[in-house]
């Protein structure tokens, strides 16, 4: 129970530090906005964003689980500060970049929201932006 009572508060600060790194990307801040996600990286995931970065799309899941014990509230963050490194690049016109990110975060929500079999208006919303997202870029 404590595990999953961390893994709650985690999401919790997760949402106020999102907030915070969104504000500064719409005032254009992307140095400061860059540094606080690394940190995000670190104190909530205790690796470097580069480590996550480099997983290919198609072994994240199971790289993460299987090799790094992730439960899926880790990768729930994780789909949180990819989505944040997204809207990061897209503000910067790094659509490709963006891009990737966007994929990275769906593709983990939805496992997620399989793996939970819970239903949650939020998580449903948010993919459908992600998807939305994915959309226009890809045109």
């Amino acid at each position: 129970m404590y595990r999953k009572d961390f893994i709650l508060r985690m999401i919790e600060m997760l949402a106020e530090l999102v907030a915070g790194i969104l504000r500064l990307i719409k005032k254009g801040d992307f140095q400061k906005a860059s540094q606080s996600i690394d940190r995000a990286y670190e104190d909530l995931l205790k690796e470097d964003a580069g480590f996550f970065n480099n997983i290919p799309l198609s072994k994240l899941t199971d790289k993460l689980i299987q090799e790094h014990n992730f439960t899926n509230g880790h990768l729930e963050i994780l789909s949180e500060l990819f989505y944040t490194q997204a809207e990061l690049s897209f503000a910067q016109n790094k659509q490709y970049e963006s891009l990737e990110f966007y994929q990275k975060s769906l593709y983990l929500l939805e496992f997620v929201v399989k793996e939970s079999q819970t239903f949650s208006f939020e998580k449903e919303s948010k993919i459908s932006t992600l998807k939305n997202r994915i959309a226009e870029l890809s045109n």
